[in-house]
């Protein structure tokens, strides 16, 4: 009985990630799922329903909540289960969790939200094989702690979802000269959020067009590595670190 005891215990400890382990670093978990490691700015994943679907506001963001949603869900069930799936099987069975999660999404969408499942469409049920979730179940989920694992799916789920909005509100600007057109679709109450940016607009192709996905994407990935090195900048300045690469140094008097 006692034997039991302890180990309820500490299974509820660990869920409750209060056990005597070293203290999680959520606020990198969280800068890394945001910023300094982004799924699509850093480490370039999901580009395939990033670029597809970008060319409107509430299609970005439609896209990017299901995605949150089903990496969250399948980090914490992965987390939950990470003893008790053997090594050599763990890969289908974190496929089998994504695609149970992602039905479940795609059934939502169907029954609150069906129009815009139809303007999705087949990208909903591809975020089966988007990279971002598998990865993270695999690299993070499957060696921590529920929460912990939660956290870092909901920020990587963010960080997409952000990127998504971003190239969403240049695309539908610069291609149909509005910003959160038909909102409707995904939040009823939200049919009167249309601002027409540029009345008369006759539109500019491009920017709707999947290589206007691309550039305005680049345009995203120089802007945060830009961001990034001017902070580096900033920070050796700070510390006084010498600036890498070669000097020129000049030398007086006799050498003996």
């Amino acid at each position: 009985m006692a034997t039991t005891a302890e180990s309820t215990n500490s299974e509820t400890l660990e869920l409750l990630d209060i056990s005597d382990k070293p203290a999680i670093d959520y606020k990198k978990i969280s800068s890394d799922g945001l910023w300094t490691k982004n799924a699509a700015l850093a480490q370039l994943l999901g580009l395939c329903p990033l670029l597809a679907v970008s060319g409107t506001v509430v299609n970005a963001l439609g896209l990017g909540l299901a995605t949150m949603l089903v990496l969250t869900s399948s980090n914490l069930i992965v987390s939950l289960i990470r003893h008790q799936v053997n090594d050599t099987i763990r890969l289908p069975v974190f496929v089998m969790i994504i695609a149970a999660l992602t039905t479940c999404v795609e059934l939502l969408m169907q029954a609150f939200a069906y129009e815009l499942y139809q303007i999705l469409g087949i990208f909903i049920p591809l975020i089966v094989t988007n990279c971002i979730i598998l990865g993270r179940a695999d690299a993070f989920a499957s060696k921590n702690l529920p929460l912990v694992a939660a956290l870092d799916g909901f920020m990587m789920g963010a960080g997409f979802a952000l990127v998504l909005v971003a190239l969403g509100v240049i695309r539908e600007i610069l291609g149909l000269g509005t910003l959160f057109a038909n909102m409707e679709l995904l939040l009823p109450f939200a049919a009167n959020w249309e601002i027409i940016i540029i009345s008369d607009y006759s539109g500019f192709l491009l920017a709707i067009l999947p290589p206007g996905a691309f550039i305005g994407l680049g345009l995203l990935i120089a802007l945060k590595n830009n961001i990034d090195d001017n902070r580096a900048q900033r920070k050796a300045a700070r510390e006084d670190v010498p600036v890498a690469g070669s000097k020129r140094v000049r030398v007086t008097g006799n050498i003996s």
